[in-house]
């Protein structure tokens, strides 16, 4: 296992900067095996995923590769600057996941909404003990986990997190039952005269 490289080694690090600005390889991989390990534990630090973790380290060494050229022995020493970088990145990254997951949050609550909607435009016009036999057949037809879900959610009362809690089922799966089934319902109750 590498480890951190010792203080003495800067010259060696500093000349392998200047071969990689060269774009010589052999001084690329000898980087890659001295610093690897410990960017790799402090993506880890922020990210916690493995995956993340190897991809943000797999960017800041095509970054070193790529800009090595700006590096100032000035600033500091070889290893702070690639740690830097690894830093910057991995929050970089932790961002970009909040965004997508956002996103994603958005359009799901987006899509319940307008199923939600379209159920109350296919029964408007029906009285209220009508509408709830026609509403109660339409859920015997879902499928037993969508049933769950929708039963969970608008008579219990819960939000998508404490269902996927409660059912010990992922949260991706119980917001996937929960759109399938209000789908199913607008659908269903499309189809009532």
């Amino acid at each position: 296992m590498t480890t951190a490289p010792e203080p003495d080694d800067r010259a060696v690090e500093l000349d392998l900067l200047a071969r990689i600005t060269k774009r010589e390889r052999a001084a690329f991989e000898q980087l890659y095996t001295r610093y690897s390990n410990i960017l790799y534990a402090t993506a880890m630090k922020f990210l916690k995923e493995d995956a993340d973790a190897q991809d943000v380290v797999q960017d800041v060494f095509i970054q070193i590769w790529d800009k090595a050229k700006l590096y100032d022995p000035a600033k500091g020493k070889p290893l702070t600057w690639a740690l830097t970088m690894t830093r910057n990145r991995s929050i970089d990254r932790i961002r970009a996941i909040q965004r997508r997951t956002r996103l994603r949050d958005d359009f799901e609550k987006e899509t319940v909404a307008d199923e939600s909607a379209g159920i109350r435009e296919a029964l408007s016009g029906v009285d209220a003990s009508e509408k709830t036999q026609i509403l109660r057949d339409a859920v015997a037809r879902l499928s037993p986990e969508q049933r769950k879900v929708i039963d969970l959610a608008f008579f219990g009362g819960l939000t998508q997190s404490e269902i996927a809690d409660r059912l010990g089922e992922p949260l991706g799966t119980v917001k996937a039952r929960a759109r399938r089934g209000l789908m199913k319902l607008k659908e269903h109750l499309g189809e009532k005269p």
